[in-house]
């Protein structure tokens, strides 16, 4: 189990001070962290060098329901496009079928791709009496600063 800190944040125009990443930028990030250790598990595997790999990463968003200003829309990524840009020795026919097994092996494309159901519950805690220990963490991640845009 790893004991990680990450700054969380919201720009400014969100009533953050843009001093880290907000959730859905890490959201990309693991994402793109992820195709980037599968494609050079699947390279090695095939038996090809990746000299140089770029993943490029967007998707369209829009923060009106996260602000509460309308529930037309989701308040989620409606899509999100991956480009990946490698330099190698492979040719075309490995470089597909290498990409259809990123894309099959990625955890991460995989969790947002197929609907996973994710169930939220309240723990109410009063002083020490939330120390986890009667809790089954699979990875414990302690937020640093996490800066409310809404109260």
């Amino acid at each position: 189990m790893a004991d990680l800190k990450f700054s969380i944040d919201e720009p400014e125009s969100l009533g953050g001070t843009n001093a880290g990443a907000n959730p859905v930028e890490y959201l990309l990030a693991a994402l793109a962290g992820c195709i980037n250790v599968v494609a050079h598990v699947v390279a090695k595997e095939m038996d090809f060098e990746i000299r140089d790999l770029q993943i490029e990463l967007e998707g369209d968003l829009n923060p009106a329901r996260f602000m509460g200003k309308s529930y037309a829309e989701r308040a989620g990524y409606k899509e999100i496009r991956v480009n990946i840009k490698v330099d190698t020795d492979a040719d075309a026919e490995t470089l597909s079928k290498w990409l259809d097994a990123v894309e099959d092996r990625c955890p991460v494309s995989d969790t947002l791709s197929n609907g996973t159901p994710v169930k939220i519950s309240l723990v109410l805690c009063h002083s020490s009496s939330c120390d986890g220990e009667n809790y089954r963490h699979y990875t414990r991640i302690t937020i640093q600063r996490l800066k409310r845009v809404l109260t």
